[in-house]
């Protein structure tokens, strides 16, 4: 498993958090802003300019925050 910096992390964790957010609250405007900021933020991360993100990578950090989040997504079958 790959070792993130906490910052981008956090970001993860903040982006799980708030898409669950809105699909209880579909069509929150602010929600949706904050989604797409954390999205850049997430996307643009420093820590990508040495190592360009493999769909592995984003499936791991993606995993990360919805376990530190707290969030499990049920997966289908």
């Amino acid at each position: 498993m790959r070792t993130f910096p906490d910052d981008l992390v956090r970001a993860q964790r903040e982006w799980s958090a708030t898409h669950r957010q809105l699909a209880d609250r579909p069509g929150r405007t602010e929600l949706r802003r904050r989604l797409y900021r954390l999205s850049a933020r997430a996307f643009f991360h420093p820590y990508w300019q040495q190592r360009r993100p493999s769909p592995a990578a984003w499936w791991e950090l993606r995993e990360l925050g919805r376990t530190a989040a707290g969030v499990r997504e049920r997966l289908p079958r």
